[in-house]
């Protein structure tokens, strides 16, 4: 599949940028580390564009590590190869797409055709992800930097992945700098047929709506798969709570586990609609079908509050919120919010019922993430047995500290 022919794409530069680095960015970097942080550059060859190649070597001038330069980011390299010298060409990235793409070949006998295929820097190309759904793959770029090399990658995906489209995702960050966009924008097609109607996927034989220009993230939350499946298997004869609901994921696996009612809750009015479509595109399930499935807009926490007061209780409560913190500054704050919600949640669930609740901050780490709800729950006279905690699903892999993000807990009050 080629690109558009009135995409025009810069060409990858030949000569490359020589950085010399501190001490601790050498021993970051022999220990796997994909960033290298502007602050640690000491010498510098010249003055680099985005998309750049930049070899960093250490203080006997040997080699060290290759990888795409962004002079607008704080992470001023995203390191691609590292310890042996390699040629960064299109061979070179159609191999290590093929190595990501590989990784998820378990998720292929799982009904399932929406999944992430790159994972950034945990599939050793940083700041690049790329998210199946079907037939159409959505690119997200978080550095211009990519650019150069776009073509490359997807190139790499369409060889082993049948393609009808591919759609380009902007991070609010890359969107600062036009003038190294080449005039695309985010949620345009860059090859393969305009989209005309829903793209619709499967995960686990369920069949989902995703809005892949406009949806959050790429356009769903690829990364709850497995605890939406969880969920499923508590879910049976229960009424279910599921607030953050989006589109109603778990919301969907709750109603086929056998919950008796869910109510999903969103801020989003469009985000609603799109969970009721969901029920109705699976509508072939008798479980699905019986299930009583209501939705409310609302924030919610006040929907928490409003809940009580109506005494409307739940036999399990989904707490799945988004990032409250992005910013180590944020945290505090972060841990007070989910410690809130646990609470109100708890003032709605009846005793013995299932609580839960995921954060997918990855600054907030999961010790201190699991000791604030235990601890909120202890407080509201509601000490909880755990039932398990999980992590990240295979197609999310995690390769350094920095890429864990999601947590979730199971629990008993």
């Amino acid at each position: 599949m080629t690109l558009l022919p009135t995409l025009v794409l810069p060409a990858p530069a030949e000569r490359r940028i020589a950085l010399h680095v501190s001490p601790a960015a050498e021993r970051a970097v022999r220990a796997g580390h994909p960033w290298l942080f502007a602050e640690a550059i000491r010498q510098q060859s010249f003055a680099g564009k985005p998309g750049d190649l930049a070899v960093i070597f250490d203080r006997k001038r040997r080699f060290l590590a290759v990888g795409l330069y962004d002079p607008h980011s704080p992470i001023r390299v995203r390191l691609l190869q590292a310890g042996e010298p390699a040629t960064i060409d299109a061979d070179w990235f159609a191999a290590r797409v093929a190595t990501a793409v590989a990784r998820r070949a378990p998720l292929t006998t799982t009904d399932t055709t929406g999944y992430r295929l790159i994972h950034g820097e945990n599939d050793g190309l940083p700041g690049l992800v790329v998210d199946r759904y079907a037939q159409t793959m959505v690119v997200k770029l978080y550095t211009t930097a990519w650019l150069p090399h776009l073509a490359h990658v997807l190139d790499g995906v369409t060889a082993v992945m049948p393609t009808r489209r591919i759609i380009l995702r902007l991070s609010r960050f890359a969107q600062r700098y036009p003038e190294h966009l080449y005039g695309l924008e985010n949620g345009q097609l860059l090859a393969g047929e305009p989209l005309k109607e829903p793209v619709i996927f499967r995960e686990n034989g369920l069949r989902f709506e995703v809005d892949v220009i406009h949806g959050q993230k790429t356009g769903f939350f690829l990364d709850q798969r497995e605890n939406r499946a969880r969920v499923e298997e508590l879910a049976a004869g229960k009424r279910v709570l599921n607030l953050f609901a989006y589109t109603g994921g778990f919301s969907l696996y709750a109603a086929r586990g056998g919950a008796n009612r869910v109510i999903s809750t969103d801020l989003s009015q469009p985000a609603l609609a799109a969970a009721l479509r969901n029920f109705k595109h699976n509508q072939d399930n008798t479980a699905v079908a019986t299930c009583d499935h209501e939705v409310l807009v609302g924030d919610a926490f006040q929907v928490l509050r409003q809940l009580r007061e109506t005494r409307r209780n739940f036999d399990m409560v989904v707490i799945d919120p988004p990032a409250f913190a992005k910013r180590q500054d944020e945290v505090e704050r972060a841990l007070t919010a989910y410690g809130r919600l646990a609470r109100l949640g708890l003032g709605v669930l009846n005793p013995g019922g299932v609580l839960v609740m995921a954060s997918c901050s990855g600054q907030v780490s999961a010790d201190h993430f699991f000791q604030t709800i235990h601890q909120a729950a202890v407080k509201a006279g509601r000490p909880l047995q755990e039932i398990e905690r999980t992590g990240h699903p295979l197609d999310h892999p995690i390769s350094f500290p920095e890429g864990a993000y999601l947590k979730c807990l199971y629990a008993i009050a």
